[in-house]
C-alpha cells in the first residue's frame, strides 16, 4: 500500500491555492448562490400573500398548505436537475454549469412577477406559478451541489470548512435581503396594496440581481481538482447511474441521511417559521418576518465562526453538539416561541438560528468529502436533492399538514427531534473526520509551499482516502467495474 502511494504522490501532484485565490473563489460563489437563494427564498417570504392571489376561491384556512404546496412542487423535479447539471458538471466543468444553473434560476423568478393574477386568468395563472416553480426547481438541483464541491475544491485543505461556510453566509444574505424586502413593503405599502401589486416588485428584482451574479460566476476560474481530472489522457469511459449507484452506495446513503435533518433544520427555520408565527400564533406578517430577518442577521458570523473552528477541531465534534443541542432544546424553544411574547419568541428562534448556524458552517465542507472528485458533482446532486425533495423541501408543507390535522402547535419541535435522532446514527457511526485532509480522489491542496514538506514526510496521511478506497474494493471481491487497483487511483488521483 505504501509503495503504490509512494508510486503517485510526487511533489508537482500537491495544488498550491493562494489565500486571495481561495477568498476570490468563496467570494464568487457565495455571492451567486446568494442571488439564486435570494430568487427561492422570496416566494417563501410572501407565501401567505401568494396564497391570496392565486388561490383565493380556496378557504383561508388551507390557502397556506396550497402554496406550500406549490413551493414543495420544485422540489420534486430537483433530482432530475440535478442529475442532468451533476453529469454536465462532471463532464465539462463545475464552473460552466454553475452559470447556466444561476441564469435560469433568475429568468424564472422573473417570470413569477410577471404572471397575471387567478382574479384575471384563472386556473391558467396557478398552472403557469407551477411552471415556473418546476424551472426554479430544476436550475437548483444543479446550484447548490455544484457551488458545494466548486468551493471544497478550490480552496487549501486546511481551510475548507472556513471557506466553504462562506457558501451558506451566501444562503443567508440571499434570504435576508429577500426577507428585508418583503418585510420594508409589507410595512410601506399594507396588506392590500400588497395582494393587489407589491408581491410582484421582489419577483423583479430578480432580474438585475442574477445578471450581478453572473458577471462574478463568469469571473471564476475552473477548480484545480476538475482541472487536474481533464489532464488525464487515458480517461477511462464515463460510469453509468447504476454503476455509480452500485460502486458507491454508502456514501450515498449517508448524504442522503446527513442532508434530511440539514435541511429540514434549515427549512423550518428559514421558510415554515414566517409563516408559523404570522398565520399560526397571529403575529402578522410584518412581525413574524422581521423576527425572522434579526435572525438572520445575528447567526450570519456565526457560520462563519463555526466554520473556522471546524477547521480547528474538527467538522463531526461541532456537527454532533448541535444535534444534541436540538434534541434537549426543541421542546423548551417552541414553548417560548408559543408564548406570544415577542421577547421570548425572538430568544426562542434565536437559538434555533444559532443551532441551523453550527450546521450551515460545517456540513458544506463534509458533503462534498463522502465522494471522490470525479463523480463528486452529480454523486452531491443525486443524493442531496432526492434527500431534499423527499424529506428537505416537504418540511414546510408536512408540518403546515400536521399542525392543521392535530391542532397542535408543538409539531415543529417533535418533527426536529425524530430527524435529528436519526442524525446523531449517522454522524457517530457513518461519517469519517476529514477537517484538514484532502478530498477523495484529490491530491493534498496547500496554501503555500512551506506545507508541501511536511505532506512529503507524511504520504500516507496525504492520500488516506487510497487506502479506504482500496479496502472497500477488496470488501466487494473485484475491480472489474473500476478497471486495476492501479488505473482506479491514477483515475481517481
Amino acid at each position: 500500500m505504501d509503495q503504490k502511494i509512494n508510486e503517485i504522490f510526487k511533489k508537482e501532484n500537491i495544488t498550491i491555492v493562494d489565500n486571495k485565490l481561495a477568498k476570490k473563489s468563496m467570494i464568487g460563489t457565495s455571492l451567486g448562490n446568494a442571488v439564486e437563494w435570494f430568487d427561492f427564498g422570496i416566494y417563501s417570504y410572501l407565501a401567505v400573500t401568494i396564497g391570496k392571489v392565486f388561490f383565493p376561491e380556496i378557504d383561508p384556512s388551507v390557502q397556506l398548505i396550497y402554496t406550500f404546496a406549490t413551493f414543495a412542487v420544485a422540489f420534486l423535479i430537483r433530482p432530475i436537475g440535478g442529475l442532468f447539471f451533476g453529469m454536465l458538471g462532471d463532464r465539462f466543468g463545475r464552473k460552466k454549469v454553475l452559470t447556466i444553473t444561476l441564469t435560469m434560476m433568475a429568468l424564472a423568478t422573473l417570470s413569477i412577477g410577471l404572471i397575471p393574477s387567478y382574479a384575471t386568468i384563472g386556473v391558467a395563472a396557478q398552472i403557469l406559478l407551477l411552471v415556473a416553480r418546476l424551472i426554479q426547481g430544476f436550475s437548483t438541483g444543479g446550484e447548490y451541489a455544484g457551488a458545494m464541491t466548486f468551493i471544497a475544491e478550490s480552496t487549501p485543505d486546511k481551510k475548507r470548512g472556513f471557506m466553504a461556510s462562506g457558501l451558506e453566509v451566501g444562503t443567508l444574505l440571499g434570504y435576508i435581503a429577500g426577507s428585508g424586502i418583503v418585510t420594508l413593503l409589507s410595512f410601506l405599502l399594507g396588506s392590500d396594496a400588497m395582494v393587489e401589486w407589491g408581491w410582484r416588485i421582489p419577483f423583479f428584482i430578480a432580474a438585475p440581481l442574477g445578471f450581478i451574479g453572473l458577471y462574478f460566476r463568469t469571473n471564476l476560474e475552473e477548480t484545480p481538482a476538475f482541472k487536474a481530472i481533464e489532464k488525464i489522457e487515458d480517461r477511462e469511459e464515463d460510469i453509468s447511474l447504476k454503476e455509480m449507484v452500485v460502486q458507491h452506495w454508502k456514501p450515498f446513503l449517508i448524504c442522503i441521511g446527513i442532508v434530511i435533518f440539514y435541511n429540514t433544520m434549515s427549512y423550518m427555520v428559514l421558510t415554515y417559521m414566517p409563516a408559523y408565527l404570522s398565520e399560526i400564533l397571529g403575529f402578522g406578517e410584518t412581525k413574524g418576518l422581521l423576527l425572522i430577518l434579526i435572525v438572520m442577521v445575528v447567526i450570519t458570523p456565526i457560520v462563519l465562526a463555526m466554520g473556522y473552528w471546524s477547521d480547528r477541531i474538527g467538522r463531526n465534534p461541532i456537527i454532533k453538539g448541535a444535534l444534541i443541542a436540538t434534541i434537549v432544546l426543541s421542546i423548551p424553544v417552541f414553548i417560548m416561541v408559543r408564548t406570544g411574547n415577542s421577547y421570548a419568541s425572538f430568544l426562542g428562534m434565536l437559538i434555533l438560528g444559532c443551532l441551523l448556524a453550527a450546521f450551515q458552517g460545517t456540513l458544506p465542507a463534509t458533503l462534498p468529502s463522502l465522494f471522490f472528485t470525479k463523480v463528486r458533482y452529480r454523486s452531491l446532486a443525486i443524493t442531496y436533492n432526492v434527500s431534499t425533495s423527499l424529506f428537505g423541501g416537504t418540511t414546510p408543507l408536512i408540518v403546515a399538514w400536521l399542525v392543521s390535522v392535530t391542532k397542535n402547535r408543538m409539531v415543529p419541535a417533535y418533527y426536529l427531534i425524530a430527524v435529528c435522532v436519526l442524525g446523531i446514527v449517522i454522524v457517530g457511526f457513518f461519517v469519517k473526520e476529514t477537517a484538514r485532509r484532502s478530498l477523495r480522489g484529490s491530491s493534498p491542496v496547500v496554501e503555500n509551499s512551506s506545507e508541501i514538506k511536511e505532506l512529503l514526510n507524511k504520504p500516507n496521511e496525504a492520500f488516506w482516502w487510497i487506502q479506504e478506497m482500496n479496502r472497500e474494493v477488496e470488501d466487494q471481491g473485484d475491480y472489474t467495474s473500476m478497471g486495476s487497483k492501479k488505473k482506479r487511483v491514477e483515475n481517481l488521483h
